[in-house]
């Protein structure tokens, strides 16, 4: 049986190939070694992952694609946690960035960006990604990630900033305080996914002015910082992974046209896609 999963700082999907059966999915949640120790992931693994854990002795492989696998250090928190849990399966830990390469590009060269709780870019060859500078994080990066949406809204709110009836939903919808925020954001983990879960606010009022331009802001952020680093990023396509960039697709596509960028794929979850990758490389 053969596992693959793809993990961001929020969310991990897990997706079961059994022989003769149909596919089956998994959702636990992220497991990102930047934020968790590998006591941390193999407790979320026990705790949240329990139908996914009783295939243990069945699994061979297991193909994981995450946020926060860039290094060598990182690659082994994770694999460590999987393998006390998966004894008997051959495990391959790579980034997330590599694993929405496949999922978009395949085979062929391109720009592939990652929209979602955080955001980064790289240059895929074919066969291998080229990372660049970027993946700064949520404190020094992330532009026009959820997060950075958030951070942004957060801020809008308790400085008092946000148009007033935007303000009149907001508060209704969150009751926060400065308290509560400094509490989530400074003192307990998961500060990135705290901040991010506020960006579904942004899509119910994307049709304000303040949402367009807190939007555009955030999107061409993103454009300068990031594709537009790459030289020669007139040449490829472009292609999008993540919730903000599927949900927020039309002000996307409208920026990069705006911005002479080729966008190529666009979609939510890379998980389906990867998983039909790998299952074609190992044929």
């Amino acid at each position: 049986m053969i596992l693959v999963a793809d993990s961001g700082s929020s969310k991990t999907d897990w997706l079961l190939n059994l022989p003769g059966e149909e596919v089956k999915p998994f959702r636990t949640p992220g497991l990102n070694p930047y934020f968790l120790s590998e006591k941390e992931i193999i407790k979320i693994m026990n705790d949240k992952a329990t139908d996914l854990v009783a295939f243990s002795d069945k699994i061979t492989e297991i193909y994981f694609f995450g946020a926060g696998c860039s290094s060598p250090d990182r690659h082994e928190i994770v694999s460590n946690a999987l393998s006390t849990i998966f004894p008997k399966a051959y495990i391959s830990i790579d980034s997330d960035l590599l694993g929405s390469a496949y999922a978009t590009c395949g085979h062929e060269k391109g720009l592939c960006c990652v929209l979602g709780t955080g955001s980064n870019i790289s240059f895929f060859d074919g066969e291998e990604i080229h990372s660049g500078q970027h993946g700064l994080g949520f404190v020094l990066g992330d532009e026009g990630s959820g997060t950075w949406f958030g951070k942004a809204m957060i801020t809008d709110f308790l400085y008092g900033r946000m148009p007033a009836d935007i303000h009149g939903l907001f508060n209704k919808a969150y009751s926060l305080d400065k308290t509560t925020v400094i509490n989530n954001v400074y003192l307990k983990p998961g500060a990135n996914s705290y901040l991010a879960s506020f960006a579904k606010f942004l899509n119910s009022i994307r049709e304000t002015d303040y949402g367009q331009t807190l939007l555009k802001k955030g999107l061409v952020e993103f454009i300068e910082t990031n594709i537009k680093s790459y030289p020669q990023y007139h040449r490829y396509k472009c292609n999008f992974v993540g919730s903000i960039a599927y949900v927020f697709a039309d002000e996307l596509k409208a920026l990069c046209a705006e911005n002479e960028i080729r966008i190529g794929k666009i979609i939510r979850q890379p998980i389906a896609d990867l998983l039909e990758f790998v299952l074609s490389r190992e044929g």
